[in-house]
């Protein structure tokens, strides 16, 4: 059993992200609690918790990432099955929350799966949602839970500085992204340009037209999260073709479905820099990609949370070029 600030504290890992659960675990200073996750033959999944959680503050990490629909169902069922043993509080390490991008009605008769998860998790048991750059802030309200929104842009930032690049200007690759653009910007003390798109159906987008200046640049693609990987690679060929420099990419979530990194690793980019929020198998990590931890991130956040200390500390940016740190 492990005491933190005078708390019993106890910290599971499904199975979507083990090594990321590691780290947080490392960094928070206990190891990581037994758990199971099981499938009777038909696919049904089971969850076994191997040790007592009775009067202790949980938490799971669970990424709902592809496979989504199994890694959600692990998570409601361990959320269930941690209410029934009393656990004290239940809080949801979800550093990417699946179905985010359906958070709204943009046709006639669609859902808004995002509330739908949100609803179904609260009815699991869960007391606290701990994800990473949630696709819609929107999504906070969907909750009668606290939901903590971490930021992957200290993170981020800190490498791109490190690199020591010049005449930067952060890109956002919609419109939709301008206020994550801005951010950057404010961080790296630089301009930003927007690249005007239409998306004619899920997962695919033209690029239409670029605001802002670009020629002669160090080009910064910022968003949330990469999926199939066009927009990224369309917008690193317009940007080149407007006459920047180069182009690097950075996302808080690989997602990379499908040929993703195939199609990455072929474009224009010079470098795509991205997060452990989900774990890539090996296959994936192409020679294009930079995948940084954001497990201490986490853990220092958990441990805030156990001292009811504010989080907003952990993303108050201020660089310091001899320690390569947040301040």
């Amino acid at each position: 059993m492990a005491i933190l600030l005078g708390k019993k504290v106890k910290i599971f890992s499904l199975s979507a992200n083990e090594e990321l659960a590691a780290e947080i675990c490392e960094s928070v200073g206990i190891p990581l609690s037994n758990c199971e996750v099981l499938r009777f033959a038909d696919g049904e999944i089971n969850v076994q918790i191997n040790e007592t959680v009775r009067g202790h503050h949980v938490f799971v990490i669970q990424p709902t990432s592809a496979p989504v629909n199994d890694h959600l169902m692990e998570l409601l069922i361990m959320c269930d099955a941690l209410k029934r043993a009393s656990a004290k509080t239940i809080n949801l390490v979800i550093p990417y929350y699946g179905y985010s991008r359906q958070d709204r009605k943009a046709r006639s008769r669609q859902p808004i799966s995002a509330k739908l998860v949100a609803d179904l998790l609260q009815v699991a048991g869960a007391n606290r949602i701990i994800c990473m750059d949630i696709h819609a802030a929107q999504i906070q309200g969907f909750f009668d839970i606290p939901v903590d929104n971490f930021m992957g842009l200290p993170i981020l930032c800190n490498y791109i500085m490190d690199k020591h690049l010049e005449n930067i200007v952060v890109v956002s690759p919609d419109h939709g992204g301008t206020t994550r653009a801005r951010e950057f910007a404010k961080v790296l003390d630089t301009t930003i340009a927007i690249i005007d798109k239409r998306r004619p159906e899920p997962n695919k987008a033209e690029v239409m037209n670029i605001i802002g200046d670009v020629n002669g640049k160090t080009c910064i693609l910022v968003d949330d999260m990469c999926d199939t990987g066009g927009t990224l690679a369309a917008g690193a060929k317009a940007l080149l073709d407007a006459g920047a420099k180069e182009v690097y990419a950075a996302c808080t979530h690989g997602v990379l479905s499908g040929n993703a990194t195939e199609k990455l690793q072929n474009s224009c980019l010079k470098e795509m820099i991205i997060t452990n929020t989900i774990k890539l198998p090996e296959e994936k990590k192409i020679e294009k990609l930079t995948i940084l931890s954001v497990g201490q991130l986490l853990g220092h956040g958990i441990l805030r949370i156990l001292s009811d200390e504010p989080l907003s500390g952990l993303f108050t940016y201020s660089y310091d070029k001899s320690k390569r740190e947040l301040l």
